[in-house]
């Protein structure tokens, strides 16, 4: 039949990527893996049963370690990238950015603790990172200033101009460092 189920699809994709006996007919034919030895391999077959990240990472952050408390912790990751989504639609980025930053905010926070870590500053990195990686870029510049206007907003204030001065350098240099990953 064309239609298979997950499992036997994935039994199928890992049966035709490692060479196995019985990968052989329309599966193994109608991949265009390389062949490698006696080996064939293949593309990338992604499923809920092989996740990125184990469920023992997920479960234990170093947030929770840091003393931080679970709804806290949930409380500024949706913040985050709340911020983040705000933050690309004003920088006209395309949706899937926005994701890309999102996923990168919340896999930063997997292994760094929100205690450690500006949780905006890291958002900040995030979405200039994320522009780079999907090949829409904006300055470290349009990044902070949109930042900066989405915090005006939020605290209901007055529109004001970002003042170029050594705390503008200050966060700026954050940011790049973020960006890296020595944050």
């Amino acid at each position: 039949t064309l239609f298979r189920s997950t499992r036997n699809r994935h039994k199928m994709a890992t049966a035709v990527a490692t060479g196995a006996p019985g990968a052989t007919g329309a599966a193994a034919a109608g991949s265009k893996g390389i062949l490698i030895g006696d080996r064939m391999y293949s593309g990338v077959l992604i499923t809920l049963e092989n996740c990125l990240m184990p469920d023992v990472q997920c479960a234990h952050t170093p947030s929770l370690s840091d003393g931080l408390e679970q709804d806290i912790e949930s409380a500024l990751r949706s913040v985050g990238c709340e911020l983040i989504q705000a933050a690309g639609i004003l920088l006209r980025m395309p949706q899937v950015a926005m994701a890309t930053g999102q996923v990168l905010f919340q896999r930063f926070f997997y292994t760094k603790s929100f205690v450690k870590h500006s949780m905006e500053h890291v958002s900040m990195a995030c979405v200039h990172l994320a522009s780079k990686i999907e090949e829409v870029p904006r300055r470290v510049r349009d990044v902070i200033n949109v930042f900066h206007r989405l915090r005006q907003l939020r605290e209901k204030r007055k529109p004001t101009p970002l003042i170029l001065d050594p705390d503008y350098v200050s966060l700026k240099n954050q940011i790049i460092k973020a960006e890296i990953g020595r944050a």
